[in-house]
């Protein structure tokens, strides 16, 4: 259940992000979120006196999670959100349990299975069906941009969600790793204040010229709910489930962000799925299944047990 709502929050986010994009510059949003979080979790920071002290693997790894999981896949999301549309990442998010699969067998030695190759197959052939369509909704992307330069760059977008979904991905791997030695508010506190010090030089410096006066109180309470969301509520329900479900096994519940993202982005921002767009849909869904169902003995395990 940890798991589910904590995609489901980040699919929504992923849509959200959109028109905050549109108002906001990317570094002064990533910074403010970052900011946001780390009051809401000031009491987080504080060491448990049962949790061991931090050592100088688990420090790198706290680094690594927050430069690749918040501060890269906040560039990378934003980015391609802004330059794609909020279907277009929810599709290409559905790559990532394949590719937590493959950062599992790489890393933590977990037992890849021939249908998780498969599914990676189906993974990029989903994304790349859907990058080579043309979707009727692409001319209204980012208001921020000129409508002919985003469908120029609708190709930039598209790698940085891709870029995105290897950065999701090494967090949930590196976040595994994390959950053996931290409880779950600690992991996300440290990470978050990691992500603040990251962003803070070029959230100042865009801080200085930009007019906050001419964002609308929508448009805060919008921001207010992507801080909490994005660095407090999805992390912490992440790492809770994380510490009881292996990572390739985790990665099924990430088919919650495609699917939150995609109605987000139907329901509340105009968007439509095409018809090319559901078949890559529903190949990029069946890589999910295909990567992170338990196989027939794991069930027979389960069974006797």
């Amino acid at each position: 259940m940890c798991l589910a709502l904590s995609m489901a929050l980040v699919g929504s986010y992923v849509a959200l992000s959109k028109p905050l994009a549109a108002v906001l510059p990317v570094f002064l949003l990533a910074w403010m979120r970052f900011g946001i979080g780390g009051v809401a979790m000031l009491h987080w920071l504080k060491k448990p006196a049962d949790e061991p002290p931090l050592t100088p693997q688990t420090k790198r790894l706290l680094f690594l999670e927050s430069f690749l999981g918040n501060f890269l896949f906040t560039i990378c999301m934003i980015y391609g959100v802004s330059l794609t549309d909020a279907v277009s990442a929810g599709v290409t998010m559905a790559a990532i349990p394949a590719a937590v699969a493959l950062m599992g067998w790489a890393f933590l030695r977990e037992r890849v299975a021939p249908r998780t190759w498969i599914a990676v197959v189906c993974a990029v052939v989903g994304i790349a069906l859907f990058s080579l369509s043309k979707p009727e909704h692409l001319a209204h992307t980012d208001q921020a941009l000129d409508p002919k330069n985003a469908q120029n760059m609708a190709w930039l977008g598209q790698w940085l969600l891709v870029g995105a979904v290897i950065c999701e991905a090494a967090y949930t791997v590196i976040g595994k790793k994390l959950t053996g030695s931290l409880g779950p508010k600690r992991i996300t506190s440290l990470i978050n204040l990691w992500g603040f010090v990251l962003t803070t030089p070029f959230g100042l410096y865009l801080a200085l010229d930009f007019h906050f006066a001419s964002v609308g109180w929508g448009t805060w309470a919008l921001l207010l709910f992507y801080a909490l969301a994005a660095c407090m509520w999805t992390v912490w329900l992440w790492m809770t489930g994380l510490k009881a479900v292996p990572a390739a096994q985790g990665g099924v519940f990430s088919v919650m962000l495609p699917v939150s993202a995609a109605l987000v982005g139907v329901v509340f921002l105009g968007e439509s799925l095409t018809g090319i767009q559901l078949v890559a849909f529903g190949i990029a869904l069946a890589s999910v299944l295909l990567a992170t169902l338990p196989s027939r003995a794991a069930l027979r395990v389960g069974r006797h047990r």
